[in-house]
C-alpha cells in the first residue's frame, strides 16, 4: 500500500468508559442509564464491606450483594452466583474490584446476557476484553464471546489510590504482559500496536513513582490509563506463549494471577525476541533500554515482585509437566515451540534466574 502501511484488520469491541477520579459516584447514574431495576453486586469475600457500601448507594436497584468471586473464576463458584441471580430475577450485574470480581461478572454474563457495569480496582484489564478464563477439574479454559464484554467501565483513579504497592507492582507487570503480547500477536495490527507500546510506557513509568509513593495520584492515574490501553490490547488481539504459560500455571497449579503474569514474561518475551524485531523495537522505545527483556526483569524484582516460581508456591515436579501441557494444546506463538527449550524456560522462571 502507498504510505508504507500493510494491510490489517482491527476489531473494536463496543463498550463505554468513564475515566477519573472519583466516577464511581457515576455508578446509580450508569446504572438509571441502563434501564436496571434488580442490580447484583458481585465481590471477593475480602471486599463484602465495600461491595455492601456500594450497594447502599444504588438503594432499592441493588437486589443482592454476591461476595464469593475466587481467583481464576472456578465454575462451581459460578453456579452458586447463578442460583442468587435465579433467585433474586438480577437483570443486570455491578462488578467492583480485582480480576477474580470481574471474572465473575463475566462468567455470568456468559450465561444470562445479563449487563455488566465494572469498576476496576487493579490493573488487571479484563474488563476490556470479550475474553473468559474458567477453571474447572484442574483446568483453564479461556473462551471469547461478545456476551463476556462489560457494557460500562468505570476507571476511577481513587479506587486504586490504597491498592497495596506489592499489588500494584504485579498487576502493573500484568498488564504490560498484555501489551507485549499484542505487539507480537498473530492478528496485531498498528492501532492495537499504538495502544500497546503507549500503554507499556505509562505502566513501567507509572510503577516506580507508585512504589515511592503510594497515594501519587498522578502515578496511580497514569497506571490507570496504561491498565485500560494493555486491556484494550488484550480484548482485540490474541495472545501466545507468555499467556498460555500463565494460564497453565494458574489453572493447574493454582498459582496466583498477577504474580505469576510477572515472573514469567521476562522469560517469554526472552524466548521470541529474535522472532519479533518490529515488536522489541516498540518495546525499547517504551521502555527506554536496549534489553527490554532483562529491563522487565529489573523492574519488577527492583519494586519488590517475587520472581521466582518456587517461591510462588509450583511444585518443583511441575517444571517437567508444564512442557507437554503447553505443546498438547498450544497458543500460536511467534517462536517456534519445543518441549527441551520450554522447559528451560520454566526452569529458569521457576528458579527466578534473569532471563536468557
Amino acid at each position: 500500500m502507498s504510505g508504507g502501511v500493510e494491510s490489517f484488520v482491527y476489531n473494536a469491541n463496543p463498550g463505554r468508559v468513564v475515566f477519573g477520579a472519583g466516577v464511581l459516584a457515576k455508578l446509580p447514574e450508569e446504572v438509571e442509564r441502563l434501564g436496571l431495576r434488580r442490580v447484583l453486586v458481585v465481590a471477593t469475600p475480602e471486599q463484602e464491606a465495600d461491595a455492601q457500601r456500594i450497594a447502599g448507594t444504588l438503594g432499592d436497584r441493588a437486589a443482592a450483594v454476591f461476595a464469593g468471586a475466587r481467583m481464576h473464576t472456578p465454575v462451581e463458584v459460578t453456579e452458586r452466583a447463578m442460583e442468587t441471580v435465579t433467585a433474586e430475577r438480577i437483570d443486570g450485574l455491578v462488578a467492583v474490584g480485582g480480576g477474580s470480581t470481574t471474572g465473575l461478572a463475566k462468567a455470568v454474563a456468559l450465561r444470562t446476557d445479563l449487563p455488566q457495569i465494572v469498576a476496576p480496582t487493579t490493573y488487571a484489564g479484563s474488563e476490556m476484553t470479550p475474553i473468559l478464563g474458567e477453571t474447572e477439574n484442574g483446568r483453564k479454559r479461556t473462551r471469547s464471546d461478545p456476551r463476556i464484554l462489560p457494557e460500562v467501565v468505570l476507571y476511577d483513579v481513587d479506587l486504586t489510590l490504597t491498592l497495596p504497592v506489592a499489588m500494584s507492582v504485579t498487576s502493573g507487570i500484568n498488564a504490560i504482559a498484555h501489551g507485549v503480547e499484542a505487539l507480537y500477536a498473530r492478528d496485531a495490527n498498528p492501532i492495537v500496536s499504538m495502544m500497546a507500546e503507549r500503554g507499556i510506557g505509562a505502566m513501567a513509568r507509572a510503577l516506580p513513582a507508585i512504589h515511592a509513593r503510594p497515594d501519587d495520584r498522578a502515578a496511580r492515574g497514569e497506571a490507570l490509563f496504561g491498565a485500560w490501553l494493555c486491556g484494550v490490547c488484550l480484548g482485540s488481539v490474541g495472545m501466545a506463549l507468555h499467556h498460555k504459560i500463565c494460564h497453565t500455571l494458574g489453572g493447574t497449579y493454582d498459582l496466583p494471577h498477577a504474580e505469576t503474569h510477572t515472573a514469567v514474561l521476562p522469560h517469554a518475551l526472552a524466548f521470541n525476541a529474535p522472532f519479533v524485531p518490529d515488536a522489541m523495537a516498540a518495546l525499547r522505545r517504551a521502555l527506554g533500554t536496549d534489553d527490554p527483556a532483562r529491563a522487565l526483569f529489573d523492574l519488577a524484582q527492583g519494586l519488590g515482585a517475587t520472581m521466582a516460581l518456587e517461591r510462588l508456591g509450583l511444585p518443583a515436579g511441575a517444571v517437567d509437566e508444564i512442557p507437554g501441557i503447553v505443546l498438547a494444546n498450544p497458543y500460536w506463538n511467534p517462536a517456534p515451540l519445543e518441549a527441551p527449550e520450554l522447559a528451560r524456560l520454566v526452569a529458569n522462571a521457576f528458579a527466578g534466574r534473569g532471563p536468557a
